[in-house]
């Protein structure tokens, strides 16, 4: 049975453009279009689809809106189209929190090299999260004065072979609750990879952690260059840790976590007893910018086993190779369990690999990090 869509948007251009490329998809159809929010509200009800795409500006009834409405009436996988800017990054990100599954830019030459690889990426993006349903984490609320930011993921290509190491090295623990006990490792460093899902996933864990966490974090999200300062603008502002995006030269901080600036990548040198960040330009071997096999990878150099590193939420498998780096020099890995993902790709591909040692649900994830991390 195709995947039912409502297409909500007040250009008429954009409307049929983007119901023209869903029916394309044998596995697609689209059921209806509304202009505003207040219609996308009623067609959600009368229609019931498997994915509704929303517009943020519109009239009567803007895409934010709208969102919560749809998700407090008649829950359902919403895909906002978003502008790649400071005030579209603002928007997304509380699109997001308002119920979004995910976004796309509303440009399509923004997320694609050329029109078949832009229509494919929307179709594949309606399938994964229209087959996945609605799961939505809890968060904190937040004031209106914080900004925000995200991005969409393409696919990455591999970055080297390794050798992979037998899942009978640790075997996965899978839980719904948080480890029964430490396990007694001392850590440097906290590293977080995440796409899809990850902006309110990051919220959801960082605002629990208090002030005087004890080791820098990094945090690998795929976004746009155009939306990492306003989305760690507004972690500073709910959380107790300081959230900053990442400079090249920072020296990293306990109680501070440096958010990979979009469009580029983020890796880790030795400065003396500490470490470095060394911001690099992206290049076109590796799509996702920032990837977190890329920051990854630099931190086993850096760190050795002195680092937990868990993969959450996210489309495709960015965070495998650098995950098992990583493991190769004794670090621990955890990932996100299946149910409480969005996406679960990124850490099904670390735990089919017997990469990662636990599965973690997130409601779970902030108080397992703590327990383990945090020395007695």
């Amino acid at each position: 049975m195709a995947i039912k869509v409502l297409v909500v948007d007040d250009s008429s251009f954009f409307r049929r453009r983007v119901s023209e490329i869903v029916n394309q998809d044998p596995e697609l159809e689209v059921i209806g279009t509304a202009v505003n929010g207040a219609e996308a509200v009623q067609l959600a009800k009368e229609l019931r689809p498997n994915v509704i795409t929303m517009d943020v500006e519109m009239p009567v009834m803007d895409g934010i809106s709208a969102v919560r409405e749809i998700m407090a009436k008649t829950p359902v996988p919403i895909l906002m189209f978003s502008s790649l800017t400071h005030d579209g990054a603002r928007a997304t990100l509380s699109a997001l929190e308002a119920g979004a599954v995910d976004f796309l830019p509303k440009r399509f030459e923004d997320i694609a090299t050329n029109k078949e690889q832009a229509i494919a990426l929307l179709q594949n993006r309606i399938k994964t999260i229209g087959r996945k349903g609605v799961s939505r984490p809890a968060v904190r609320s937040y004031s209106h004065q914080h900004e925000s930011a995200v991005k969409p993921m393409t696919q990455i290509k591999p970055m080297t072979q390794i050798k992979p190491i037998s899942s009978s090295t640790q075997p996965v623990t899978r839980t719904a609750g948080i480890p029964a006990k430490a396990s007694g490792k001392r850590y440097k460093v906290l590293l977080i990879g995440t796409s899809t899902g990850g902006p309110v996933a990051l919220q959801k864990i960082l605002t629990e952690f208090p002030a005087n966490y004890p080791h820098p974090i990094l945090l690998i999200q795929h976004m746009p260059a155009a939306f990492t300062p306003a989305f760690a603008t507004r972690l500073n502002g709910l959380c107790k840790i300081k959230v900053k995006e990442a400079e090249n030269g920072d020296l990293l901080q306990p109680g501070c976590a440096y958010l990979a600036p979009g469009g580029l990548q983020m890796m880790l040198e030795r400065a003396g007893a500490s470490a470095r960040i060394k911001i690099l330009a992206g290049t076109a071997e590796v799509n996702y910018k920032p990837c977190v096999d890329i920051t990854f990878a630099s931190a086993s150099k850096v760190y050795g086993g002195d680092v937990l590193a868990v993969v959450l939420t996210g489309m495709g498998a960015d965070g495998r190779d650098g995950a098992r780096m990583l493991k190769l020099v004794g670090a621990t890995i955890w990932a996100q369990d299946e149910a409480s993902c969005v996406v679960y790709g990124m850490p099904q591909a670390v735990t089919a690999a017997g990469i990662s040692s636990r599965s973690i649900g997130l409601d779970h994830m902030a108080e397992a990090i703590l327990k383990e991390s945090c020395p007695v």
